[in-house]
């Protein structure tokens, strides 16, 4: 398949190796949120593009991996301004999804989950806030890792809620996700891990659309019975103590009113600098961001640092915590134009999503289950920093691919 029929790409300028290493061979692509030296970064608009100088240096991500031995071949599409899950962007277009090309791809890392899933690449590195790379990940079949917040640098990273803003890997074999992720996290990683704990998400299973809750859960007893552990049947009120009974709106809540005001003190000065170019939805995602109270943010920060001192509290140094990925399989394409969609799915996606944002939680969506022939991704949280355990217990109870 060329590149050019995938959508995927914005720019394919190579970037040889600068090292050696466990890379050595593998292709790579990167989100156009991400410095390439010598090329804009676009951000997913053009007004953004033509505004902002050159990179003059690659991202230190990218620089890592180039060291490992991998060799870059370009920049691919990601949602305008970051700001969509869908991965359709008025302005360079929607990449394409082979395992349904009828239906989106999943954002904001559209470009690097494409390129991935139609082969053109061995990984693509893409930016994960709100689930950004685990949503393209399970639309398109394939892996996706989020690692522990401030675990890998974001140095030459577009900026847009800084105290979620994650670097992320996309990649078809676990292998060479995990090779990847001992680069970026600079460690060496091990092979397995004595899971002691597999608890899955009441309240997240209850969310997913009774298809994709049934489906996932016997992903979920396979990889038990793989770790030979037993599945602890957990609710969000074991974790959190919330004696209002919120549970996931709770989570999804505090997420959006602290992830608010850091979008608009990123992207405000700009915007009302410049009075960029913008699709109705990136201008009403950003109003949106404008007019919040920014008083409330208080309240906001300080019950996230509650929830995330509960999720300290409660997983253990070897346990996992199971949930559906995405609620639901890749929409179709255009559903955002369909009165009252846009609402209805971000609030149950970014609910799966936003927990292990607010706890700092590495997490690796796993493309383990389909729905209607449509792929559907489990994902995994650690604790926060258990990175390694997450990756060796998903290696561990993962089949490897028939040759």
């Amino acid at each position: 398949m060329q590149h050019a029929s995938s959508g995927a790409f914005l720019d394919e300028t190579i970037f040889e190796p600068t090292g050696t290493g466990p890379l050595d061979g593998l292709k790579f692509a990167v989100k156009d949120l991400i410095d390439l030296a010598g090329l804009p970064t676009g951000c997913g608009n053009p007004s953004w593009r033509a505004s902002h100088s050159l990179a003059v240096a690659h991202a230190v991500c990218v620089e890592q991996v180039l060291a490992a031995g991998a060799r870059c071949v370009g920049k691919t599409v990601t949602d305008e301004l970051a700001f969509s899950l869908l991965g359709e962007n008025p302005f360079y277009g929607t990449p394409r999804n082979p395992r349904a090309p009828e239906r989106v791809p999943g954002g904001s890392s559209s470009g690097s989950a494409s390129a991935v899933a139609c082969g053109l690449v061995d990984f693509a590195i893409g930016t994960d806030t709100g689930g950004s790379v685990r949503v393209p990940a399970s639309n398109c079949g394939i892996f996706g890792l989020r690692p522990s917040h401030g675990s890998v640098s974001v140095a030459g990273v577009y900026p847009f809620a800084p105290t979620f803003d994650t670097v992320g890997i996309l990649a078809a074999d676990l292998e060479i996700l995990t090779r990847t992720a001992s680069v970026l996290l600079a460690r060496d990683l091990p092979a397995s891990a004595r899971v002691r704990r597999l608890h899955v998400i009441t309240e997240a299973f209850e969310l997913a659309e009774p298809a994709v809750g049934a489906q996932l859960y016997e992903a979920v007893a396979q990889l038990a019975d793989r770790l030979g552990v037993s599945l602890v049947t957990t609710s969000l009120r074991d974790i959190d103590e919330d004696p209002t009974g919120q549970a996931l709106d709770a989570w999804y809540d505090t997420y959006c009113q602290v992830q608010w005001p850091e979008i608009w003190s990123q992207l405000g000065p700009w915007y009302q600098a410049t009075g960029p170019e913008l699709s109705p939805f990136a201008l009403g995602s950003l109003e949106l961001t404008r007019k919040y109270d920014r008083s409330r943010a208080l309240a906001a920060i300080r019950r996230r640092e509650d929830l995330a001192a509960h999720l300290a509290r409660f997983l253990g140094p070897d346990d996992l915590l199971c949930l559906p990925t995405v609620h639901t399989p890749a929409p179709l394409q255009g559903s955002h134009a369909v009165r009252g969609f846009s609402r209805a799915y971000y609030s149950r996606a970014l609910a799966l999503t936003a927990i292990s944002g607010i706890g700092r939680l590495p997490a690796l969506s796993l493309p383990l289950a389909e729905v209607d022939g449509l792929p559907v991704g489990l994902c995994l949280l650690a604790g926060s920093g258990q990175d390694a355990f997450l990756l060796a217990a998903a290696r561990q109870a993962v089949p490897a691919p028939v040759a």
